[in-house]
């Protein structure tokens, strides 16, 4: 069996080679998806282009809009004359946000009254309004207990008391992310999607394009068994997975600052399970289809509903509670999971040993199958 096997995993490898656009899909390909996909891919809501309507103008309302554009999250626009011509500019897109200060704002302050602000949000882009809705909420709460507190303290000194007013501190301590950096959490679900594009979808095509060529049905009249084939075809795309993924690790500590915490010997050998899991996905598929074409398209169906369940972009725990179980047939999910517990959070094996043994079950119940159906050809 085993100088079949390495006949095959020649074969594999001298065909893979020879053509340098499949050696740059499979190697350049991924680094420049990473770089460009760890870019792209940023969930930080900054320099919020800000319309700033001031009816009001006074002191009190001058002060409150150079407050709220002091810091790095909103920046002033425009200065719209009225509520309505910023509501006008929101509509017509020029901004996604307005913050109108009505007439009488600060002689509502002034006789301890409510004191309004109005904020118009374009609510097209949700995260972006979610975002900068809540910082500006914050910012106006803060605002407000502080000229509670001072207010306090002038009634307390006109009447000869000292007032010490309690105050309350948050100290809150961030674990894993202390800087908050949305691609530290997203470059290891980008390389988990990287693999499965790459490994997946070559594969499947490849076993399509030898049966178009006629070489499959060659291979399968030799006295090869299933399990010898099997491996012959998925070890050399692997070798190559591995490298991807060192590859990816590599570049995202180096590029984004993806941080190493736990063990790679673990993540390699984890990361092995997924690969020979998405191989035998992709020689299923490439087994059922006639063409190429019908290959990249039944690996791409398989493709997209795999990257929305692993959440890798999505939370699992927001989705639909009938959706959530489906995902534990997803190895995306059990392989980000792995690589952000390995990675960012220095997670141990048998933290993680779930997901291991998820994708192990995964990857025999694929490799059982891919061996029935061509067990059912030779004979």
């Amino acid at each position: 069996m085993l100088t079949p096997l390495l006949s095959l995993v020649v074969k594999e490898f001298r065909q893979t080679f020879r053509d340098p656009r499949m050696l740059g899909l499979l190697v350049v390909a991924p680094l420049i998806q990473l770089l460009v996909l760890g870019y792209a891919v940023n969930l930080q809501v900054e320099q919020v282009p800000t319309l700033l309507a001031d009816e009001d103008r006074t002191p009190q309302s001058r002060a409150l809009l150079q407050g709220l554009t002091a810091g790095d999250t909103f920046v002033p626009a425009g200065w719209p004359g009225s509520a309505a011509e910023a509501a006008a500019a929101v509509s017509r897109g020029e901004a996604p946000l307005a913050v109108v200060v009505p007439r009488g704002h600060a002689a509502d302050l002034l006789r301890g009254r409510t004191a309004q602000v109005q904020v118009l949000v374009d609510g097209g882009d949700s995260n972006r309004a979610i975002v900068a809705t809540n910082a500006l909420s914050a910012f106006l709460q803060q605002r407000a207990l502080r000229l509670a507190e001072e207010r306090l303290q002038q009634e307390a000194l006109a009447r000869g008391v000292l007032l010490q007013a309690p105050r309350v501190r948050v100290e809150p301590r961030i674990l894993y992310n202390p800087t908050l950096q949305s691609r530290i959490y997203f470059v290891p679900g980008v390389g988990a999607s990287l693999l499965l594009v790459v490994t997946m979808i070559v594969t499947a095509m490849g076993m399509a394009r030898e049966r178009e060529s006629g070489t499959l049905e060659g291979i399968l009249v030799t006295p090869l068994t299933p399990t010898t084939l099997l491996l012959g075809k998925t070890l050399p795309y692997a070798a190559i997975g591995l490298v991807d993924l060192g590859l990816v690790v590599a570049g995202g500590a180096w590029v984004f600052d993806v941080p190493l915490r736990g063990s790679l010997l673990f993540l390699f050998a984890a990361g092995l399970l997924y690969i020979l899991t998405l191989l035998g996905l992709g020689l299923l598929v490439g087994s059922a289809a006639r063409t190429q074409q019908q290959a990249f398209f039944g690996a791409f169906l398989f493709v997209m509903p795999a990257l929305l369940l692993s959440g890798f972009v999505t939370p699992v725990e927001n989705m639909p509670a009938w959706l959530q179980p489906l995902t534990l047939l997803d190895p995306v999910r059990h392989f980000v999971e792995v690589m952000r517990g390995v990675l960012l959070e220095g997670a141990s094996p048998a933290e993680l040993s779930d997901r291991v043994l998820a994708l192990a079950a995964l990857s025999v119940t694929v490799y059982g199958s891919a061996i029935l159906i061509l067990r059912r050809r030779l004979g």
